[in-house]
């Protein structure tokens, strides 16, 4: 395969391989299996631009804040998302450069601190959706709204998340920073978390905002303004699947954005897990024509030479 532009999008969650083991060293290890299958994409010559999930990451950060609320500060959402894009892309950093030493690769890595803008007046401030933080269980979530004044939601059977706010990605601040490194060869992690959100004021300067991007929009809208050739998004699955976990499941190979939007007015994407997801990956489609692919850590190599992964075409 002639070298592209890959622009991959790894879940928060898939760092986390056990929940019982939440710890950084095994957060980090989780990192390194990823980083491991993106050496090979770089070693046959593509150049990668990585974006990243921060959500259980976030809801760490917060949960501390809350046990220490009477000897420190609170810590607003927007700084969070900063504090997890610096943690999280250190690790990808040491295990990329790991990976690419085992390789004898001399490439290099660099995250930035990305800002997303959004608009001020986005629906989504008045109807919170994004889940972050840890699953947990129907009464801890009614303790911590009554307590916190949290908004909790039960997340696609799986327990219940707290939900903020989620408002749609504008433009990447960073993103000629970002492309003048890609440029030059250099391995990128940027938009962590869905990227730091901000508001433009009416003089043109920049304010942070409480409220959490979804990455995968806000990293296929990297794609969109980087001219990817190929945008991945790394999740828990190795392919999409129609009735998820039911009798009658089917594994989707290669599908078109007209049957992905089919599916998605049937409902078969649990929203805030696979829906965001394959809308990501179909907006990246029809605006640019180039191929998306969800798939896992796993598969991400095979997946571009194989039959490993959904594909999604125009």
């Amino acid at each position: 395969m002639e070298s592209k532009l890959i622009v991959i999008a790894i879940g928060g969650n898939s760092l986390i391989e056990d929940a019982k083991h939440v710890t950084v060293e095994s957060q980090y290890e989780a990192a390194r299996k990823t980083a491991a299958h993106i050496a090979r994409l770089v070693k046959d010559g593509h150049r990668v631009v990585i974006a990243h999930g921060n959500g259980p990451q976030v809801g760490y950060i917060l949960l501390r804040a809350e046990h220490s609320t009477d000897i420190l500060h609170s810590v607003p959402l927007d700084s969070c998302v900063a504090d997890t894009q610096g943690a999280i892309g250190y690790q990808l950093q040491m295990a990329l450069d790991n990976e690419f030493e085992k390789a004898g690769l001399k490439n290099k890595v660099a995250t930035i601190v990305t800002q997303v803008e959004v608009a001020n007046d986005d629906p989504s401030f008045n109807n919170p959706s994004k889940p972050i933080g840890s699953f947990m269980s129907e009464e801890i979530a009614k303790e911590r709204m009554e307590k916190n004044g949290w908004v909790c939601k039960e997340d696609s059977g799986r327990g219940w998340r707290r939900v903020v706010a989620s408002p749609k990605p504008k433009a990447i601040v960073e993103i000629e920073t970002v492309k003048i490194l890609g440029d030059n060869g250099i391995t990128v992690i940027a938009a962590g978390g869905g990227g730091i959100p901000v508001v433009r004021n009416e003089d043109g300067s920049l304010k942070g905002k409480e409220a959490v991007i979804d990455k995968d929009l806000a990293a296929a809208l990297m794609a969109k303004q980087l001219g990817a050739d190929l945008f991945v998004i790394s999740t828990a699955v190795e392919k999409v699947c129609l009735n998820f976990g039911k009798p009658n499941q089917k594994t989707l190979n290669t599908i078109s954005t007209k049957e992905a939007k089919q599916y998605i007015d049937e409902g078969h994407f649990a929203p805030g897990s696979m829906l965001p997801k394959v809308q990501a990956i179909v907006d990246f489609v029809e605006s640019t024509g180039n191929m998306g692919l969800i798939t896992d850590p796993a598969n991400l190599y095979d997946a571009l030479h194989g039959d490993q992964g959904t594909k999604i075409i125009k």
